[in-house]
């Protein structure tokens, strides 16, 4: 699309003559410096910039590693020699367990949301990303949940049983006693709130706040990438919480699926788990590549070669990653058949991974290649990964994974790949993004330094572990015996541990050592082409000062005095002339400007919203009942304040001119509104997580000669029928509530409001009467206890609706809710799409198909 489409034809310099007066320009950033500024004193905290809120987010998980680091060193300890006793047994399988747990779930993951979550709307020349509150609440969730989990080590009640948490060892308290899986399946179960909370996010700053002219064939790459390991989070994340439920199910009450004797079978938590955790592989991974793939280029100095063929290899490899699980599960007695299509499916996600590594190296082999700090740890990076993905096919043939399933060949292997594959990527990204951030560079001795120790530490450490694997030395265990002949490898890799450890340490010491007294960085200190090096030194809140209209994929590069037109404000949006905050909203596909959006500003809210949805899953674990309620309805209630005050706000005029002869509107609603993306994409998380019970109902069926079981009565046909007709009621309500409403029938859609939320209520009590009034017990069977699952899912998913129609009514009595503003009944009605969906494949699967079969 031209320039012109975006504005009155032939306009390409100032906005207008005044644009020019410095005087002028001098009073927009004061007013623009204002509207977006953080709060000072202990307000702060109520911050929700991308800014802070990523600074906060990237402090707390290297946090989180460096006390997951301190866990592996006292693993190595005790590892260093035989019989050793640093450690007691039970201390060092909480230590292990801890080990693994942070470094995923507290680390890997957050560490690619945090770094995106300040960098990406810099690299889109977006003032925000779309849901600055979101992000703030994510972060939140993210620090009480990862706090709750580590700290429960220094009162002996970590979890003690693996990463994994494998059943039945973890299910049954007469091999786990304690809270130890208890704190891992709610705290993590928390912690994933926070992740898919900041995919929504990631997902909808990526699609609808691009500048204009950003098609997404001119996205850098890094913003394809965060489209895709957000979207692999939404479907990745999803099966782990319906473990997580049923797991924690069978703790707290007994219901039995994974329990044998009573038809359960611990095989469904290994399908749930690995079809979340390898993917997550992946997921960690692929921002690491992103990193690279915006550090090669600048310092190749050119454009990245086969743009086109690295956007279809990250997608390539996000979409075979969901056909790997069982790449984890070949020694569990699977048919050959299943051994063979997963054993194939692994090799080959091995192609797109190369064809992002020799894209690389086809960039820096035609440019002009400059050796710096992030680019020593780019080199370390690929060399280390690639020997990684050597031992990853070694280990996706069946044969050879029989050998080494469960040896510490397997953790050799995992660490070359997620170390090499994400730690060094990410140092590189510190190195690199530094200047940007504090507007000093970091130190190239110590960078050099921190390099070396690391990667000579990393070989020494992990390089061994592929030896004392193949010599029989199995994973997990406290200690071993010392005429085995494994005293050298575990010597060697205690050491190589340590050194690596220290040069990580200096990474630590460079970045929070005094720096004031440095020079400051030059602005786009290493030359890069993509947007996000428009930032100054010199910190300044508006993120960028005027949108720009991009036309191609290097602009710092390619279109000449990019630069200076943005920070004269010749662009897009150079002022705040009602104090708000705001960012540009465009089109999926081409980044035609659709609307100027207004963006909440700094609240507490969103932190009593995280601390008291925390509190419910704290107190939950140690079945503190009433007050779990009692947290339930506070975190409700915190939540629903936060959407009256701060979403859906109608603008004092209907539209705005952004500059350049264009006038936006300030208000959308359907298809073409962040909150509708937002909803969307929210309700496919959720879907994921509902079809992953069904998937569990369905394997049990598989696995049983008799599903229901001979003589146990199902949920029968009549209330399910029942509770159908009354979801779909509401869903019909819902509907016309919105249609009606837009007609200016305002009465008739309030009545709609009411009646479609009393039809769900009553839907859901319709539900579960079912396989209550039939006698269904959970606790005797699996088939009950799948039955009551799904219903319960339902049921509580209607409340929701219901909750969410009651919303919409209370907001169209309080005059927030009109026939041209209905950004918030626009929503319910897509909600109600899912939860009519989802109501029935409950009754399809429930009562209809034992029926059928």
């Amino acid at each position: 699309m031209s320039e012109t489409a975006f504005g009155k034809p032939g306009v390409t310099g100032a906005t207008n003559q005044d644009q020019e007066d410095e005087a002028v320009r001098r009073a927009q950033e004061e007013r623009l410096i204002e509207a977006c500024k953080a709060p000072k004193g202990w307000r702060y905290w109520s911050a929700v910039n991308n800014t802070e809120v990523g600074v906060w987010y990237t402090a707390t998980a290297f946090a989180f590693m460096l006390f997951a680091g301190v866990l592996g060193l006292m693993i190595r300890v005790q590892l260093a020699v035989p019989d050793n006793d640093f450690l007691s047994a039970n201390f060092y399988n909480q230590v292990y367990t801890l080990h693994g747990t942070v470094m995923m779930f507290l680390f890997a993951v957050p560490i690619f949301e945090a770094v995106a979550i300040i960098i990406l709307p810099q690299m889109l020349g977006a003032r925000d990303l779309p849901f600055p509150r979101l992000s703030a609440f994510g972060y939140w969730c993210f620090l009480i949940g990862g706090v709750f989990v580590t700290g429960s080590i220094f009162f002996g009640s970590a979890p003690a049983s693996g990463w994994f948490m494998y059943p039945p060892l973890t299910t049954q308290e007469r091999f786990t006693p304690g809270y130890g899986p208890d704190i891992w399946l709610l705290g993590l179960s928390f912690i994933e709130v926070a992740s898919i909370a900041a995919a929504v996010e990631l997902i909808v700053g990526t699609l609808k706040c691009r500048p204009p002219g950003m098609r997404l064939n001119l996205m850098p790459l890094y913003a394809w990438y965060v489209l895709v390991v957000a979207g692999m989070i939404l479907f990745a994340f999803p099966p782990l919480i319906a473990g997580d439920i049923l797991f924690e199910l069978e703790r707290l009450f007994g219901w039995p699926f994974f329990d044998p004797e009573r038809g359960g079978d611990p095989m469904l938590w290994q399908h749930l788990f690995w079809i979340f955790g390898h993917p997550e592989v992946y997921i960690v991974f692929l921002p690491a590549i992103a990193l690279l793939a915006m550090i090669v280029p600048t310092f190749a100095q050119r454009p990245i070669l086969g743009y086109s063929w690295i956007v279809l290899a990250a997608v390539g490899t996000g979409f075979l990653s969901f056909g790997l699980w069982v790449h984890h599960m070949f020694t569990t007695g699977l048919p050959a058949i299943s051994l063979g299509f997963f054993s194939a499916a692994s090799e080959a996600v091995a192609i797109p991974t190369g064809v992002q590594i020799f894209v690389f190296l086809a960039t820096l082999l035609t440019g002009r290649v400059i050796y710096r700090v992030p680019m020593l740890f780019v080199s370390g990076a690929l060399a280390i990964f690639v020997l990684g993905g050597l031992t990853g096919v070694m280990v996706a043939l069946a044969p050879f994974d029989w050998q080494a399933h469960d040896t510490y060949f397997v953790v050799g292997h995992l660490h070359y790949v997620l170390i090499g594959g994400m730690v060094f990527p990410v140092v590189a990204g510190v190195y690199y993004f530094w200047p940007m951030l504090a507007g000093r560079k970091l130190s190239d001795g110590l960078g050099k330094i921190a390099f070396w120790l690391m990667f000579v530490g990393f070989n020494v450490a992990f390089l061994p572990m592929h030896w004392s694997g193949l010599m029989g030395m199995p994973r997990r265990i406290w200690t071993y015996p010392a005429d085995l002949g494994l005293d050298i490898p575990n010597l060697i890799s205690s050491v190589g541990a340590f050194i690596f450890a220290a040069g990580f340490l200096v990474v630590v010491f460079d970045v929070v050592r005094p720096s004031r007294h440095l020079p400051r960085a030059e602005r786009n200190v290493w030359n890069a082409g993509t947007l996000e090096w428009l930032a100054e030194t010199e910190d300044k809140a508006w993120g960028v000062r005027s949108i720009p209209i991009v036309k191609t994929r290097y602009p710092l590069w390619e279109q000449p005095g990019f630069m200076e037109d943005v920070d004269m404000g010749r662009f897009y949006m150079p002022d705040a002339e009602e104090m708000k905050r705001e960012t540009m909203v465009t089109g999926v596909l081409d980044a035609t400007p659709e609307q100027c959006l207004r963006v909440p500003g700094p609240t507490f809210m969103t932190m009593w919203a995280a601390i008291f949805l925390g509190a419910v899953f704290i107190f939950a674990t140690f079945h503190w009942w009433l007050a779990t309620i009692a947290a339930m309805v506070l975190a409700t209630a915190a939540i629903l304040t936060w959407l009256w005050r701060g979403t859906a706000i109608i603008p004092e005029k209907p539209n705005k001119d952004v500059g350049r002869g264009l006038t936006l509107p300030l208000y959308l609603s359907g298809p073409k509104s962040v909150g509708w993306w937002a909803m969307f994409i929210t309700m496919v998380g959720d879907g994921t997580a509902f079809l992953s019970l069904v998937f569990g109902y369905f394997f049990f069926f598989t696995i049983q000669e008799e599903f229901p079981p001979a003589g146990v009565e199902g949920p029968g046909l009549v209330w399910p029928l029942v509770a159908l007709v009354f979801f779909a009621g509401g869903w019909v309500a819902a509907r016309l509530a919105l249609r009606i409403n837009r007609a200016g029938s305002v009465g008739m859609a309030r009545a709609l409001m009411g009646g479609g939320a009393l039809l769900a209520l009553a839907g859901g009590a319709a539900l579960v009467w079912a396989p209550y009034a039939t006698g269904l017990d959970p606790v005797t069977h699996v088939y009950p206890a799948t039955v009551w699952v799904l219903v319960i899912w339902t049921a509580a998913h209607g409340a929701v609706g219901a909750l969410m129609l009651f919303y919409c009514l209370a907001r169209s009595f309080a005059g927030r809710l009109t026939p041209i503003y209905d950004i918030d009944i626009a929503n319910v009605a897509l909600y109600w799409h899912f939860l009519a969906a989802t109501a029935l494949i409950t009754v399809l699967t429930i009562a209809l198909f034992p029926l059928a079969v």
